[in-house]
């Protein structure tokens, strides 16, 4: 007669345990980060979701249509001359915003980072406008600095010199617009793009910067074959930001340019003309998601391309 082999004790909870892990962490991960994924999910996944789906409706008025068009409204955008007006004035704002911005937070970094005192206070005082509203800022720009024709800081300090005031905002010919839009902008951005700069400086060995003075190299020959080569997958990763953040750009366009709830037929980037499409007398939510995620498949091929393009990824040698 052979004996039976005893099964394994029952131990209640094993799988819970297991849920929870080691010491509750599991349990306590979910605690901390299940809000922050559930407030994700539902004011950034959801919208997406919900858009891409209006996208393909006939959408006035309503979230919630019946009319189903298909890729109707896709091929609306693409043959809408205002549409592609506006992703026309997005690339002469990327022409402008993106190279400023590289080569004024490049300087920055370079010369906060040969600063010799205070180096603490001066990436703080730099770094500081990346907290301000970009809001705040349009409206300080516009009331304070570029403000009308009789007033302003840029006009006053032109009556020094003996020049007329000029209206920035107000007129085509030239499009001084774009000064306030782009200097506004930058203020905003260079900081943060500098602090980037700056940790890729500090990642960069003495041992080399003492090896090209042995050399004899100094100033622009020491920047252009050694500090520029050492700061390629830096350099690389913020024009690609700038390039995505010029694209989505809103608050200073919006603010600087409307009055009294009106919007010139000049500088409309994507996002505004989206807004209006969107949010204006017709609420066209169906026509408005569509040219939303056409701008996001271009964002996403441009993003690509240019990753490709510079290298981004791509294994140092």
């Amino acid at each position: 007669m052979t004996a039976s082999i005893p099964s394994p004790p029952h131990r209640p909870g094993r799988v819970s345990t297991r849920l929870r892990g080691r010491h509750d962490r599991n349990l306590w991960f979910a605690v901390f980060v299940g809000p922050f994924v559930l407030g994700l999910a539902v004011f950034v996944y959801v919208p997406i979701l919900w858009s891409v789906w209006l996208s393909f409706f006939n959408a006035h008025n309503t979230v919630t249509p019946t009319e189903f068009v298909g890729l109707g409204n896709y091929l609306d955008m693409l043959r809408d001359e205002a549409f592609r007006s506006s992703l026309l004035t997005f690339v002469v704002f990327a022409l402008f915003i993106v190279p400023a911005t590289f080569v004024a937070s490049l300087g920055l970094a370079l010369l906060v980072n040969r600063a010799r005192f205070a180096k603490t206070f001066f990436r703080s005082v730099f770094f500081l406008p990346t907290a301000c509203s970009y809001v705040v800022a349009s409206l300080i720009w516009k009331l304070s600095i570029f403000s009308g024709v009789r007033f302003g800081l840029m006009n006053t300090v032109l009556g020094w010199f003996g020049i007329d005031p000029i209206a920035w905002l107000s007129v085509t010919q030239p499009p001084w617009y774009w000064l306030v839009i782009v200097t506004a902008r930058m203020w905003l951005q260079a900081g943060f793009y500098m602090i980037l700069f700056l940790a890729g400086l500090q990642r960069i060995s003495p041992s080399l910067y003492e090896a090209a003075a042995i050399d004899g190299a100094t100033g622009w020959k020491v920047l252009r074959f050694l500090t520029l080569p050492q700061l390629r997958a830096t350099s690389t990763a913020v024009l690609l930001l700038l390039l995505i953040n010029a694209f989505q750009a809103f608050d200073e366009f919006y603010n600087l340019l409307s009055s009294s709830g009106q919007y010139p037929p000049y500088a409309r980037p994507p996002l505004v003309y989206l807004y209006y499409a969107a949010l204006g007398q017709g609420q066209d939510f169906g026509h408005g998601s569509a040219g939303a995620v056409i701008l996001t498949l271009l964002i996403a091929l441009v993003a690509l391309g240019q990753g490709r393009f510079l290298g981004l990824g791509r294994r140092e040698d």
